[in-house]
């Protein structure tokens, strides 16, 4: 019996892995646990079939959670990176196979320390398999396979809102880890070490594929540049760097500067209350965490890797392209969507094999590009290296096969 536990399982991301996985003929089962039991319903039923139960559980109780997790083939771990340590280490116990969608760059170092670990105690943990981290990164390996030497890949992320008579907030992704991205500094790996710049510096204006076009993007800290310098060292990579943009991250900026991401108690009268979570309770009151119902969302996202190096002697210069396109029959944006799929594909090659090996292994040296491409493409994500390959073509809202 093969079973998927999906921690978080009825949020923005996991409950699309619970849905994808529910599709999948790898398991006989999946779990849609969370904090929220309506939550995790609510992605049972929107699921659909009846391969998929759901559970409550709070991550923080490692004696239920190794309970939870006893007997399952793979754990997808979707709740607040904050926890990834704490999943990890119950999955650890339980000897399940992990992976999560990404560690904002100081938790994901914090989990490459336990590589050897794991390595003596053959359990493979994968941090960072999501969209972006995860299929950047798995971009990035394929886009430098071929050469020698590889001095710089920058990873760029824009995305685009079409959709009509849409609300002029959303938040589509854990406002809370994109807060951090707004207050805490942008790490870049730059001439061969790492250093601090200020959250939402470095702007310019990018060009991506279509739908997306023109974008002012920004620095802020992100997973990438935590683990592909290591991964491309052998090629002697001395720069590496994240930007990103588009509809609401200015807003989340404006939210950062006014102290809405302060953790620090706030006296309001006789009551003591946290900025953060005012903030995000808030935003559950006023129903603009994920799609409202009845909304046919038709958003799009681009992430672009710009890569400098040389492969014979000869000076190269390419980029890895992938298009995340929405999925409105789910009342999915394009970064649920996404990161949700990437976390469900990863499942499926754990237990099938495709993914080998022990240890903290970063998407990037234990995920196979080809096949990983061709799932994706499977499920409407296209991606493209030039050269050689052909650029993408004009945008379409196809249907996932």
């Amino acid at each position: 019996m093969t079973r998927a536990v999906v921690l978080g399982g009825g949020g923005l991301t996991g409950q699309c892995t619970v849905r994808d996985l529910a599709h999948s003929t790898e398991f006989d089962s999946v779990l849609a646990a969370d904090l929220d039991p309506t939550l995790s319903e609510r992605a049972r039923r929107k699921a659909g079939g009846n391969r998929v139960e759901a559970a409550q559980i709070d991550v923080r109780d490692r004696a239920a959670l190794i309970g939870l997790l006893e007997g399952a083939s793979v754990c997808v771990n979707a709740v607040q990176y904050t926890f990834n340590l704490e999943v990890m280490a119950a999955c650890r116990i339980a000897r399940i196979p992990y992976l999560d969608f990404g560690g904002l760059f100081h938790m994901t170092r914090r989990q490459l320390e336990l590589n050897e670990a794991y390595r003596r105690e053959k359990l493979l943990a994968v941090p960072g398999l999501g969209q972006v981290p995860g299929v950047s990164n798995v971009l990035a390996m394929e886009a430098t396979r071929d050469l020698d030497r590889v001095d710089s890949v920058i990873i760029r992320d824009g995305w685009v809102d079409l959709t009509q008579d849409g609300p002029e907030v959303l938040f589509t992704w854990s406002p809370s880890t994109f807060l951090d991205e707004m207050v805490l500094p942008a790490v870049i790996f730059e001439e061969g070490t790492y250093r601090d710049y200020p959250p939402m510096s470095g702007a310019e204006v990018y060009a991506f594929a279509p739908p997306v076009g023109a974008v002012r993007v920004y620095r802020t800290l992100h997973s990438e540049p935590a683990t592909l310098p290591e991964s491309l060292r052998g090629k002697g990579l001395r720069h590496c760097e994240w930007k990103e943009g588009g509809p609401g991250i200015d807003l989340l900026r404006i939210m950062a500067m006014l102290g809405l991401a302060s953790d620090a108690p706030l006296a309001v009268g006789r009551q003591s209350v946290r900025p953060r979570e005012f903030l995000l309770a808030l935003l559950r009151r006023e129903k603009l965490l994920g799609v409202p119902e009845g909304l046919t969302v038709d958003d799009a996202e681009v992430c672009d890797l710009e890569v400098h190096g040389s492969a014979g002697g000869v000076a190269v210069e390419r980029h890895a392209v992938a298009r995340f396109p929405a999925r409105p029959d789910w009342g999915l944006t394009a970064t649920e969507y996404a990161v949700g799929v990437a976390g469900a594909i990863g499942a499926e090659f754990i237990v099938r094999g495709d993914i080998q090996g022990w240890g903290v292994l970063p998407p990037e040296v234990c995920v196979p590009g080809s096949l990983f491409r061709m799932a994706l493409e499977r499920r409407g994500i296209e991606s493209a290296i030039t050269p050689p390959e052909t650029p993408l073509g004009p945008y379409r809202r196809a249907r996932p096969r």
